[in-house]
C-alpha cells in the first residue's frame, strides 16, 4: 500500500460482486470513484483522456463532500457552544 492511500475504516453497506482493479498496478477499490482517484494519484502521467476525465470528475465529488462535511461540523460545533452558553446563562 502506498502512502497515498489509505484503507476504509468501515466496509461498505453493499459491496460489489467484482471491485474495481486499477490496470496499472492490479490494486482493487470497492466503487470506480475510488480507482479514478488513485488512478489520478499513483498514475497521472499514464493517465488516457477518459481516465484524466474520470478522476477530475471524482476529484471535484470528493471535494464537494468534504466541503459539506466541514459546513456539518462548523454547525454543530456552533450548536453545541451556543447551547452551552444557554445552559451556563440561565444556571448562573
Amino acid at each position: 500500500m502506498t502512502e497515498h492511500t489509505h484503507p476504509r475504516q468501515t466496509p461498505p453497506s453493499d459491496p460489489p460482486e467484482e471491485p474495481a482493479t486499477c490496470s496499472y498496478c492490479g490494486e482493487k477499490f470497492v466503487d470506480e470513484q475510488l480507482l479514478a482517484l488513485h488512478r489520478g494519484i499513483e498514475h497521472e502521467p499514464r493517465l488516457s483522456e477518459a481516465e484524466a476525465d474520470a478522476y477530475r470528475a471524482a476529484r471535484d465529488a470528493e471535494r464537494e463532500d468534504v466541503r459539506l462535511f466541514r459546513l456539518k461540523a462548523l454547525a454543530a460545533l456552533l450548536f453545541i457552544y451556543f447551547g452551552f452558553i444557554f445552559v451556563y446563562a440561565f444556571v448562573v
